[in-house]
């Protein structure tokens, strides 16, 4: 059993695939089933139920998926501490999503890093590229990408999308809905608001003003005041408790989220501690 190994099990099990995480970690597929069946071989037991989909972990599966992150969250610190990195993290982040997404996975790392020190940057997807070509930060997560040939992408999920509003109920026809309503947009280089722009382009109905608020909480507010409409995120609606919203066309429904870097960056241990951490709670395994 090596680190290696166990990182490919790992892999499999959040991306429930085994040809996508041989992409994802540049292996043949043939050598990550390999890897694979040597685990299963070591522990005597069926780690994953093959389907259609791709795999799904087994109960022993789930078992050892947990043992191999702490194993790995140990190495990568020893890692850290042996080539004496700096304890330091520059993150960034949307602005519609905020620090929030990294509490727990920063929580963790404070547990063993008290000296950490932490640079968290929000805004739009505009300015988080911006902010990790220019070195300000290190690594970001954003929603879209404006595809920069000076940024390494790496899909870390899907955003589902949703339009929030006054007076909404399972009644309420879109198109009728948002047919003249002003537009609230956290800023006018709002990834979300070209969103928007094309969805009334595409059903040939026009919109209001459009209001830059620049922050959420009175963006969310103003929308349910009747102010306006807004994109937004099915994890913010439902971190706002807000239960009644509008599906988004099925075109626009989905939005890529990215892990990013600067094309040459080498992600240091403390950064992988990071990374791992946190997309395991995306993940929610």
């Amino acid at each position: 059993m090596d680190i290696e190994n166990m990182k490919a099990f790992i892999t499999v099990a959040e991306l429930k695939s085994i040809s996508a995480a041989a992409i994802e970690l540049n292996h043949l597929q043939s050598n990550m089933t390999a890897k694979i069946k040597k685990i299963e071989s070591h522990y005597n037991q069926e780690l994953f139920i093959r389907n259609s989909k791709g795999v799904k972990l087994t109960r022993y599966g789930e078992k050892l998926y947990h043992q191999f992150k702490k194993i790995l969250f140990l190495w990568e610190e020893t890692e850290n501490k042996m080539k004496k990195q700096e304890e330091k993290l520059r993150i960034g982040t949307m602005i519609s999503v905020g620090g929030m997404q990294f509490s727990s996975a920063l929580n963790k790392l404070f547990e063993t890093y008290p000296d950490l020190s932490v640079t968290l940057k929000t805004g739009s997807t505009e300015y988080i590229e911006e902010q990790v070509l220019h070195g300000n930060i290190d690594i970001a997560y954003t929603i879209g990408s404006l595809n920069n040939k000076q940024i390494n992408y790496k899909k870390a999920g899907l955003e589902e999308m949703v339009i929030i509003g006054n007076a909404i109920d399972p009644n309420t026809k879109f198109d009728e809905y948002v047919s003249g309503k002003n537009i609230l947009v956290l800023s006018d280089r709002c990834l979300y608001l070209s969103i928007l722009s094309n969805i009334f382009t595409d059903l040939d109905i026009k919109h209001g003003e459009i209001i830059e608020v620049g922050e959420l909480e009175t963006l969310v507010q103003f929308a349910l005041m009747g102010m306006g409409i807004s994109l937004v995120s099915k994890r913010i609606a439902n971190r706002y408790k807000i239960n009644n919203y509008l599906e988004v066309p099925s075109l626009y429904k989905y939005i890529d989220f990215y892990l990013i870097t600067r094309l040459n960056h080498e992600l240091t241990p403390l950064e992988k501690q990071f990374i791992e951490l946190n997309n395991s709670l995306m993940n929610n395994i």
